[in-house]
């Protein structure tokens, strides 16, 4: 669903659910290709309005969780939202649930995409475990910052367009990521240069909704 839609949508649905605009804490969204580091920071201003009118994006400070990745194939024709999530309050506290934002192979540090991404332009079977490898790294860094592992996860995705079999198993399934299962998405990080992406989540209720 076009993002304009997509968050008009959103906002039905959190009301017809009884909660406030703010609960929504998390969403996927899918691009025609990828952005050059221009394009990214101008798509992110038109994303942020909305959160900042619904009062979630304050003090140039976004908490929501957030993937926008590129189908290689069957593209939309423009931003969509794949999925969403919100909060509910849940007494029996079976146990934590979380959204982690997705993340490419590219630091946190300032700079160009092009001067952060772990060996950048190179997709051979050793680069490629070397960018999951500092994926992988960061997803867990975020998990641990909200006291959750791998064993408190109900899903775990990946988007990259190459072979990701010669380190499946050493840098995903060994480590936990896999445990409830891996989807793979034949799909491209937002960004021109990254070429792999995860996010996980661990959450205790999923609903499809008819679009």
């Amino acid at each position: 669903m076009p993002i304009a839609q997509g968050f008009d949508a959103i906002a039905q649905h959190l009301t017809a659910a009884d909660r406030p605009l703010t609960a929504f804490c998390a969403c996927e969204l899918r691009s025609p290709s990828p952005f050059t580091d221009q394009g990214f920071i101008d798509f992110n201003r038109i994303y942020v309005g909305t959160l900042e009118a619904w009062g979630i994006f304050k003090t140039e400070e976004n908490p929501v969780a957030r993937s926008n990745v590129c189908p290689e194939l069957r593209k939309p024709d423009e931003p969509c939202f794949y999925a969403f999530s919100y909060t509910v309050p849940d007494e029996r506290a079976a146990r934590p649930s979380f959204v982690i934002a997705g993340s490419g192979e590219a630091t946190e540090a300032p700079g160009a995409y092009a001067e952060r991404i772990v060996r950048y332009g190179e997709t051979t079977e050793s680069a490629m475990a070397d960018k999951a490898r500092h994926v992988l790294s960061a997803m867990e860094t975020r998990m641990s910052a909200l006291g959750v592992g791998w064993s408190d996860t109900t899903a775990s995705q990946a988007y990259c367009v190459h072979d990701i079999h010669p380190f499946l198993a050493d840098e995903i399934v060994q480590r936990g990521a896999a445990d409830n299962g891996l989807t793979w998405y034949f799909a491209r990080p937002p960004v021109i240069g990254l070429e792999f992406e995860m996010d996980v989540r661990g959450v205790d209720t999923e609903l499809y909704l008819d679009p």
